[in-house]
């Protein structure tokens, strides 16, 4: 770096400004434009005050809450390719997202800019979004790193949560990524991580991120995450966001001169934020997009987004020859997109209204006002057109004021004005079907039982509404399943007494047990369950074999319905009871198919050692416990089709000491029936007192007096038990 002044490196790692980083024309360093996505570009027009609404025009996808439910990679990889490709066409070195962030609790705010409950996938839709995005020569900003799972109190709150639940939960999905797809920047979250700012955290920034995972590209922040450069650069970070700041910039200088900030970290900052720039500036794939080609992607996306949860009777789908009754505000004025600063100003917009008039005789009446109290009059127009229609298309959700970027709801209902009209409308026709429009789950309850379809529609992006029609007239077959559980109520989600915290700390008290994971564990039932998603037609699973070793496993999947189809096949796997707690299955692979009617595939899953693996914390590494695991596929974490077992070794057990519980002792292939044969533990009184004793450890069980001569033969047992080269001096004793 000597070819840049102490003054100069310390401007570098600080912002230009809200959208870019500092250039310094005189070594030849260009600025780079970094600016909002994930499901479009966000890029405010050239010399305005910062705005959520001026921006250049994009193409919206549907945001990750929906394009999750496409469980399709390789879909969600074609939409970074387009996004990378806008990105570059307006000069962006660098489109900020995939959000990927668990969904810990349904009412955070930020859900519907975040994929899913469980890691892996998210990490696999992260990871396609980020192999797309980078593919066009423009780099992806994964966040948020780490553990921000509310908004609420989202600048300062501490998430308390133990190194289990990080491993397990909420690190994996950023790990796949960092690891498989080498993303240009990873961007810090505003929260605190067990005390410790995730600006400042060198242990998420540098021990595990950097030295674990082996990343080697530019870490910056959140806008507005650090309090002080100083530390954070220690930490590990490299950019702070927005900028510019004189104090920032100040202080590194005077830190370095006194000594109190080594000028090597500053350095490795400045080398990585140069290596972010040349490749920032490289020459792109593509300098041009065709708006139509991507409208038609982002329709595409739209309808496999869609979540078709219950069509009694198979009254999905309709003729277009039929007289249709479409109802609600949100049919003619689309909710497409969230709140906050992802928001897309859109190269055009579909409604579905336009959509369905188009395709069939369509009878219109809005129901209600966006966010207002219900209308006496709207509501006896949507009766009447609903009593003259032979079937009735309802549109609800929830408005954009009630769930967005910077808050959390606190209930889960649809507004009072739209239970109202969905009553009243399913009393007049039975043929009713629901078309929902939100960004995180919404209650399904009490009207779920009055109506026989009901579709989960999520937030559907700039060409929704011509999916829409798509999907309700059969042109398209819904193939979309459930990315997060949705809960009877409220008070059944696992951190339902830990959330939002209080004091600005939020407990993760219910560790691993998110989503699907609590609710099967427990049996707790949920409306429908993770992993749902129904079509039109029908599929069947047969002849699951898994290899000896659990690393293979394939199934047959065939199309038993009267047309094509695509479905999402999922395999979990059930961990066998052991040293810690485990879920009663959790998703291991997946794979989305498309079969014609009557055909047939056969898929094949490879499965590493971390799909039989928990985090062990007193080993700080990743584990296989011994015993039989369950291979279960099947259409939902609660519809398990097929099972097989596989038995897995454990690890070598571990050197007993006197300090090792008599458990452990028991536990153990050599002291185990040594001890049991000498304790007599043949009787009834003889078992009870050893699990009476099963949690001492062995010195102070010794200390007894009267324990018997067989134990203080003890020190030989453990020399036999830790030492292979005399273990079978064990089968002499065992005679004895």
């Amino acid at each position: 770096m000597t070819d840049l002044t102490l003054q100069e490196k310390a401007a570098l790692v600080v912002g230009a400004g809200f959208w870019d980083t500092v250039g310094n024309q005189r070594v030849g360093i260009p600025s780079i434009v970094v600016t909002d996505g994930p499901h479009g570009l966000r890029k405010q027009n050239a010399g305005g005050e910062f705005s959520l609404g001026d921006s250049v025009p994009s193409t919206c996808f549907p945001p990750a809450a929906g394009l999750a439910s496409s469980w399709n990679p390789a879909l969600v990889e074609r939409v970074g390719v387009a996004l990378g490709d806008e990105s570059g066409v307006e000069g962006v070195g660098v489109l900020l997202g995939p959000g990927i962030n668990i969904k810990r609790s349904p009412l955070c705010g930020r859900n519907f800019e975040y994929f899913s409950e469980d890691p892996l996938l998210s990490g696999e839709l992260g990871a396609a979004w980020v192999r797309g995005v980078q593919s066009r020569g423009v780099g992806a900003s994964v966040k948020h790193f780490a553990a921000n799972n509310q908004e609420t109190n989202r600048m300062t709150v501490s998430a308390e949560v133990d190194e289990r639940t990080l491993r397990e939960i909420y690190l994996p999905a950023f790990e796949r990524i960092v690891t498989r797809e080498h993303p240009w920047t990873v961007m810090c979250s505003y929260n605190r991580i067990n005390g410790v700012a995730a600006a400042e955290n060198h242990w998420l920034l540098t021990e595990v991120l950097r030295d674990e995972w082996g990343f080697d590209g530019l870490v910056m922040s959140d806008w507005g995450a650090v309090d002080d450069m100083l530390p954070a650069l220690r930490a590990g970070l490299d950019l702070e966001m927005p900028g510019p700041q004189a104090d920032t910039t100040h202080g590194i200088v005077a830190a370095v001169r006194s000594g109190a900030l080594s000028e090597a970290v500053l350095d490795a900052a400045v080398g990585r934020i140069r290596a972010l720039v040349a490749k920032a500036t490289a020459p792109r794939s593509a300098d041009s997009f065709s708006v139509a080609a991507h409208h038609a992607l982002a329709r595409e996306a739209a309808t496999e987004s869609m979540v078709l949860l219950r069509n009694e009777g198979d009254l999905l789908p309709l003729d277009t020859a039929q007289a249709v009754g479409v109802i609600g505000e949100f049919a003619r004025t689309p909710r497409f997109q969230g709140a906050g600063s992802s928001q897309v100003k859109p190269t055009r917009l579909d409604s579905a209204l336009d959509a369905l008039a188009a395709l069939a005789p369509v009878e219109f009446a809005p129901g209600y006002v966006i966010g207002a109290h219900a209308d006496p009059e709207l509501v006896a127009e949507a009766v009447a057109v609903a009593e003259r229609s032979a079937t009735v298309l309802l549109f609800v959700g929830l408005p954009a004021a009630d769930e967005s970027e910077g808050f959390d709801r606190t209930h889960l209902d649809l507004p009072s004005a739209q239970l109202d009209l969905i009553e009243a409308v399913a009393a007049a026709n039975p043929r009713t079907v629901v078309i929902l429009s939100n960004g995180g789950v919404v209650s399904l309850e009490p009207w779920h039982d009055s109506v026989p379809v009901i579709i989960e529609g999520w937030l559907l992006g700039q060409a929704g509404g011509a999916a829409v029609a798509d999907v309700v007239f059969g042109t398209v077959a819904p193939s979309g399943h459930l990315a997060e559980s949705i809960p009877f109520l409220l008070e059944h989600t696992p951190s339902y007494l830990n959330f939002p915290g209080e004091n600005d700390v939020v407990r993760y008290g219910e560790g691993i047990f998110v989503g699907y994971r609590y609710y099967e564990t427990i049996r707790i039932p949920v409306r429908y369950p993770f992993g749902h998603g129904l079509t039109y037609t029908s599929f069947d699973y047969s002849n699951l074999e898994v290899a000896r070793d659990g690393a293979r496993a394939s199934v047959t999947v065939t199309n038993t319905g009267s047309r094509a189809g695509r479905h999402v096949v999922q395999l979990y796997v059930s961990a066998p009871k052991g040293p810690v707690a485990v879920p009663r299955r959790e998703l291991r692979a997946f794979e989305k198919v498309t079969l014609e009617r009557g055909a047939s595939v056969r898929l094949t899953f490879e499965l590493d050692d971390r799909a039989y693996s928990h985090w062990d914390v007193r080993a700080s590494a990743w584990l296989v416990s011994g015993g039989d695991y369950e291979i279960e596929v099947g259409r939902s974490a609660s519809d398990i089709v097929l099972t097989r077992t596989v038995h897995r070794r454990g690890p070598k057990p571990a050197k007993l000491t006197l300090d090792s519980r008599v458990s452990e002792f028991l536990a153990h292939p050599v002291t185990g029936p040594i001890m049991s044969r000498a304790a007599g533990r043949t009787s009834d009184g003889a078992a009870s007192l050893l699990d009476m004793v099963a949690s001492m450890p062995m010195r102070r069980l010794m200390r007894f007096p009267g324990v018997g001569e067989s134990l203080s033969r003890i020190g030989v047992l453990m020399a036999i038990a830790n030492n292979p080269a005399i273990r079978g001096m064990a089968s002499w004793l065992r005679r004895r």
